[in-house]
């Protein structure tokens, strides 16, 4: 075999890899080196590094290469390899990826005077403003943003190597270059150009290798990484679950809806309800959106098609939801008048609620309203608005439960949906008051970003079109009087 066999296939250089041919091996290590120096480096943050865990990469697949069972999905192979290591890696050291990188305070002479070719072409401390300016970048614009640079500047290398359309790359890439400051890009462009891997790179791993691929077959290693340890303050622990508070809380608060209901007959058909909303949450609130996401990566959606489609996944969440409420509303009122009919004895309000019980009603509605607002605003580090968003909680839920204690018509039908729209609408308006801002600050973009990629007319539109569909299916199941006077269901 000569060692000239860049031209050949994947599969034609896997073939020959397999019966030993280091020739054709180098041709697969100098066609994906880039590629796995960049997720490497996109990780890690570290050139130094980065080559470290790209040339345990290609060691892995010479010693692994028998488990490729697909030989033309060599370069997802070697992908997978790639952030299975990073993972791996990261957690031996228990810290994030992102971390890797040192800071230009904490830099100091290497101990040897030995280097990598990488390093050989930047100092230590252009190594740190490099990664200082990308690491603001968010992951699905920065890894595009260095493969380009690496790839000698190819739109079309770089979708085939991440499997996004060109166009999808072009986003990325302008949204990257957007993110980076003017006075930083020129640097960063001739560095990661300079840190190429090149022919050393190649010889390097050869040099590496064992005498011959191993034969056996085994479960292979292209899984992907698992998830990295966290690190950070109590609130950055905790924040993360307050959108998982909401859902308990509201899990409780329904529940001590069901337990509480006067009559067996009215207990069966709130645990009905009960089961069905909660499956409905839970597939479609919590279980879809991860569905929408990948949805998203699989079809390269640009982000304004992402938020367009999120926008009115959302939408129609709600007016089911909407609908749900007020049906459940109309059947309860017509289940109590029925039972007062049929069984005068039943048709108390049965035994009055525990302060334990009422609490954790109310509290429960509440966070489930508000919890995921606080959380969104806690990320956004729009500290304010979590504050308020936080007290307005606390006020109406204080508000709700006083009354409910002091027997203010504490049954009274239009009294309870009254609270529920003093809570939902309190919620919608501070959505509309912060959702750009929010979206913004997580993007770490501009205003005029985020309303270019989802119009600042859509929110509120959006919610004039719920506050209508609700008046309509309000209007729509109200009960009709009879001819006798009597309303009929």
């Amino acid at each position: 075999m000569t060692p000239n066999m860049a031209a050949n296939s994947d599969a034609q250089l896997v073939e020959c890899s397999l019966r030993g041919d280091r020739f054709a091996f180098a041709a697969i290590v100098k066609r994906y080196q880039s590629l796995v120096c960049s997720i490497t480096y996109n990780a890690t943050g570290s050139l130094s590094l980065s080559e470290d865990l790209a040339q345990e990469t290609f060691l892995a697949a010479w010693k692994k290469l028998a488990d490729l069972r697909e030989p033309a999905r060599l370069r997802s192979w070697l992908c997978g390899i790639t952030r299975f290591l990073v993972g791996k890696e990261f957690r031996r050291l228990g810290r994030e990826p992102i971390h890797a990188a040192e800071t230009l305070d904490a830099i100091q002479e290497p101990a040897s005077l030995q280097a990598s070719p990488a390093m050989l072409a930047v100092s230590r401390e252009e190594e740190a403003i490099l990664w200082r300016a990308l690491e603001r970048i968010p992951d699905d614009y920065r890894e595009p943003l260095i493969l380009f640079y690496r790839e000698d500047k190819s739109i079309e290398r770089v979708a085939a190597e991440l499997e996004l359309s060109e166009d999808a790359v072009r986003q990325r890439l302008s949204r990257g270059r957007k993110l980076l400051h003017e006075e930083v890009v020129a640097f960063v462009e001739g560095t990661l150009s300079r840190t190429a891997p090149g022919q050393s790179f190649s010889n390097a791993v050869l040099a590496m290798l064992p005498a011959a691929p191993a034969a056996t077959v085994g479960a292979g290693m292209a899984g992907k990484g698992a998830a990295m340890a966290k690190s950070g303050s109590l609130a950055a622990w905790l924040m993360p679950l307050a959108p998982f508070v909401g859902v308990l809380g509201g899990l409780v608060s329904h529940w001590q809806v069901v337990r509480t209901a006067p009559t067996a007959r009215e207990r069966r058909f709130q645990k009905i309800c009960f089961l069905a909303v909660w499956t409905f949450v839970l597939a479609w609130g919590i279980a879809g959106q991860y569905a929408m996401m990948a949805l998203r990566h699989r079809c390269a959606w640009s982000d304004q098609t992402f938020y367009a489609a999120m926008t009115g996944y959302w939408w129609l969440y709600f007016a089911v939801y909407e609908a749900y409420t007020v049906l459940w509303f109309r059947r309860l009122i017509h289940l109590r008048s029925q039972i007062a009919k049929e069984d005068a004895a039943s048709a108390g309000t049965g035994a009055p609620q525990s302060v334990g019980s009422s609490l954790a009603m109310i509290a429960g509605m509440y966070l489930a309203c508000f919890s995921v607002l606080i959380y969104l605003a806690w990320e956004a580090h729009d500290y304010i608005w979590a504050a308020i968003t936080a007290g307005i909680m606390v006020v109406l839920g204080a508000w709700h439960f006083l009354r409910l204690r002091a027997k203010i018509n504490p049954a009274g039908w239009r009294t309870a949906i009254g609270r529920v729209l003093w809570a939902w609408g309190t919620m919608l308006l501070i959505f509309n008051l912060r959702w750009d801002v929010w979206l913004a600050a997580r993007r770490g973009t501009g205003l005029d970003e985020i309303h270019s990629l989802l119009p600042v007319w859509v929110v509120p539109s959006a919610t004039l079109a719920l506050l209508i569909w609700l008046g309509a299916i309000v209007a729509l199941t109200k009960p009709r009087r009879s001819f006798t006077g009597t309303r009929n269901p």
